[in-house]
């Protein structure tokens, strides 16, 4: 979500390293093609994703360059400390361990403890009594 409120998707990747870029255009058919998103300079090229502005090699940015890339980076910021609040569980940037059939249950658990922790889970009456 834009101000970082909820998680909405969660690809859990597969094993060995892959880029970002990679792993959007493999699930871009997912989403609706007019739908637009926002990430970093790994995604610089992409038609869908709006990225910020690039310095050019061995140049500099305008000012009026920086500012976007300021007002860029104050939408994003919350998208990033959502991804942070996943990696502190430390599955998804250290090697998985356990079984590798059991890596996206794992992912989606770590997904839902965050959601909860943050508000987005809302769990009903029933589960809450039995805690």
């Amino acid at each position: 979500m834009p101000n970082g409120s909820d998680i909405v998707d969660v690809v859990a990747g597969e094993p060995g390293p892959k880029s970002d870029i990679t792993l959007f255009r493999e699930n871009r058919d997912n989403f609706e093609p007019q739908q637009k998103f926002q990430g970093d300079l790994g995604y610089l090229g992409e038609d869908l994703i709006d990225t910020p502005i690039k310095t050019p090699r061995k140049g500099k940015l305008t000012i009026d360059q920086k500012q976007q890339n300021q007002e860029f980076s104050s939408k994003r910021v919350f998208v990033e400390h959502r991804i942070r609040s996943v990696k502190i569980f430390r599955v998804v940037q250290e090697r998985f361990r356990l079984n590798p059939k059991k890596y996206a249950e794992v992912i989606l658990t770590i997904c839902g403890l965050v959601r909860f922790r943050i508000g987005a889970l809302i769990l009903p009456p029933e589960i809450h009594a039995s805690a």
